[in-house]
């Protein structure tokens, strides 16, 4: 049984509270995008925000998470560290979590005031994956911070909005537990830049399983934006795939555990960053769709389906001759942070 399927079997035991309904009429729907859909111009105040949150007393952590990414890090931090450590004092850490970069992501990281992490010695006990979730799932032991903000390390037009955005509705609306961002996303191609509104495996993959298995998930604008901030107690609690499946896992996880209005989106305008193949998105949805199906099988929401390949098949032409390549891909999940024995010391949490 796999790392989902055991987390939802002991939660569909020790669960004693109502799940969320399967399907929200459209004018709920409505009303949702209405109360918890915003745009970061709403939040530009950043001394209010920095009341809200020593009122709280909450601590912020910023996690970004990197593979070779010495090109765009430097100013991520510089701009991120400026604005929100030293002018506002609204973010307490910045951390990089990388994972094994071979350029000198980790040295430039640094060398702007940022402490740097490798995601392989932070829990050797529980091993070394590799993977933009292990990253993020490394982060929730190593970082201190009440709420955590993920932000990817290779945006272009990087500003304070893409973590004050997200940091917002988690300060202002105590009923919110995670916050998407959503973006227009022009594309960076070889003669310039090109207007697109991007987000092609969301439009093509996601959206549709989410119309078919869970419409009320078909209001996050954005499923798959690398930006998003959570609760630490949110996090702890949901298990965490290594691999390209982390996002579409945490929006499933969250609504089954609270429902859609644990949810808040944020317009941060315009996102510019590298423009991705489409070989390359074909092997980011096998990913997604593996993690997708392990949770409607445990669900029950689908049935008699055999288990998935692990090897996607694609093809490419070399001197026209057509030669089929071949990928392995196993969409391996982390669980719970909450059951790792050396985190629920560290944080003095019970066993779950």
């Amino acid at each position: 049984m796999g790392g989902f399927a055991m987390w939802f079997k002991r939660w569909r035991v020790k669960s004693t509270a109502e799940q969320p309904s399967a399907v929200c009429p459209l004018a709920d729907l409505a009303a949702w995008l209405r109360t918890n859909t915003f745009h970061h111009s709403n939040f530009s105040d950043l001394r209010a925000l920095v009341s809200k949150k020593q009122e709280q007393g909450l601590t912020i952590s910023l996690c970004l998470p990197t593979f070779n990414e010495e090109k765009t890090i430097g100013k991520e931090i510089t701009v991120l560290k400026s604005e929100l450590m030293s002018r506002y004092p609204l973010v307490d850490e910045i951390a990089v979590m990388d994972s094994g970069s071979t350029d000198k992501t980790c040295e430039v990281a640094r060398a702007f005031g940022a402490e740097a992490y490798l995601a392989s010695d932070i829990l050797p006990e529980a091993g070394a994956r590799k993977g933009k979730g292990e990253n993020l799932w490394k982060a929730i032991y190593q970082l201190k911070g009440d709420i955590i903000v993920y932000v990817d390390a290779d945006i272009n037009n990087i500003h304070a909005r893409f973590a004050y955005g997200l940091i917002a509705p988690l300060l202002l609306k105590p009923e919110v537990k995670y916050v998407k961002a959503f973006y227009d996303r022009p594309l960076t191609v070889a003669k310039g830049m090109r207007v697109s509104g991007g987000g092609r495996v969301t439009e093509i993959l996601i959206r549709p399983l989410f119309s078919l298995f869970f419409p009320d998930l078909t209001a996050i604008i954005q499923p798959l934006s690398g930006e998003y901030a959570a609760r630490r107690e949110v996090l702890e609690s949901i298990p965490f795939p290594i691999g390209y499946g982390v996002e579409t896992a945490h929006l499933i996880d969250v609504y089954r555990l609270w429902g859609l209005q644990a949810f808040a989106q944020t317009d941060l305008d315009q996102r510019i960053h590298r423009n991705q193949s489409t070989q390359a998105l074909g092997k980011m949805a096998f990913g997604i769709l593996q993690t997708f199906l392990s949770r409607a099988r445990s669900m029950g929401l689908v049935t008699k389906i055999p288990d998935p390949s692990q090897v996607l098949r694609q093809f490419q032409v070399r001197d026209n001759v057509y030669e089929q390549q071949e990928s392995v891909f196993q969409e391996i999940e982390r669980p719970p942070m909450l059951e790792i024995p050396a985190y629920r010391k560290k944080f003095k949490r019970q066993e779950p």
